[in-house]
């Protein structure tokens, strides 16, 4: 579907076009065209194909979608795919931009998404000085827009993680806990897998042999370059957090096993001594002297109770009970 297609020059807006005017801008000098399109039909693809020259490769890979963020140069063309991140309750959803970059026109096709890109333009029809700089600056406001909007999420990971281990000491939660981190160590790497493909792509727009027609721009994508080293940080830093939160609530397990094994162990112990004591005498030997003793039976009673009761006391004593 098509979103926009507009038509500036020297920064300046000049005015919306149909798609088959596309061509007519395209041979004015100091003008380029930015054409904006969402979840884009087949057909739509190969006009602005027509339109614009892309190369077929570059096509394919925007019609089939799911690729890796990357970018890739064709003649004096680049194409780009980046990756969408949109909270959606507890997880979060993964989108694609396709983004085509020639000397005198710009091309976004959105997929997958329900973020748009409208104050993107917007914010690029303020800053005319900056927007003379033709396609380069537009994509380097979409990439922009994009990394901007990882932000929120590494928060609300953050926050999850924090909330996680509130409940790391709290008893009989230790289950959930590990279900729960293990369920965000997943957000966690496709995040990462996200982001750091695309530190690859900022990077090779900021040093090194620019690709052609983002040279004026280097500084820009510079300071993207720098929101993605943050982000990266900050992922790495939760990765490491949730390996250390998983480790401490596996030894709260030990420890919480270890003190039933302990209970365990010490009850046993009292019962072991009653039941040898009732094995004692329970042996069917004739010369035993208490089993004629007409207050045998409640001095056993007795002497089982009490040992019974100082092993309690030491046990409780050394925490086991």
């Amino acid at each position: 579907m098509l979103i926009n297609c507009v038509a500036y020059e020297n920064g300046a807006r000049l005015t919306e076009l149909a798609i088959d005017d596309i061509s007519d801008y395209l041979q004015r000098p100091g003008c380029f065209v930015w054409v904006a399109l969402r979840d884009a039909s087949p057909e739509e693809l190969d006009k602005m194909q027509e339109e614009f020259g892309l190369h077929e490769l570059a096509v394919e890979d925007a019609r089939h979608g799911h690729q890796r963020p990357k970018i890739e140069e064709y003649d004096d063309s680049v194409f780009a795919v980046i990756h969408l991140v949109e909270p959606l309750g507890d997880t979060y959803t993964l989108g694609e931009l396709n983004v085509f970059v020639g000397s005198n026109y710009v091309l976004s096709v959105r997929n997958r998404s329900q973020q748009n890109f409208l104050g993107v333009r917007a914010r690029c029809e303020r800053e005319p000085h900056l927007l003379s700089q033709g396609p380069a600056f537009v994509f380097y406001a979409l990439m922009d827009a994009v990394v901007d909007r990882y932000f929120p999420v590494v928060d609300l990971m953050e926050s999850e993680l924090e909330a996680i281990e509130e409940n790391i000491f709290v008893e009989g939660a230790a289950r959930n806990n590990i279900e729960r981190l293990y369920e965000l160590k997943r957000k966690v790497m496709r995040l990462k897998h996200v982001v750091a493909p695309l530190m690859e792509v900022a990077g090779k727009l900021t040093g090194g042999r620019v690709p052609a027609g983002c040279g004026n721009s280097r500084e820009y994508f510079r300071d993207v370059y720098d929101h993605l080293q943050r982000i990266d940080a900050s992922v790495d830093t939760i990765r490491d957090t949730i390996g250390t939160a998983i480790q401490v609530n596996l030894s709260m397990v030990a420890i919480s096993d270890s003190e039933v094994s302990k209970r365990l162990a010490a009850w046993a112990g009292i019962f072991g001594v009653a039941t040898a004591f009732a094995g004692i005498w329970g042996m069917n030997f004739q010369f035993m002297p208490e089993l004629g003793w007409q207050y045998g039976y409640p001095a056993a009673l007795l002497a089982i109770a009490g040992t019974c009761l100082l092993l309690y006391r030491r046990f409780k004593r050394a925490g086991w009970l």
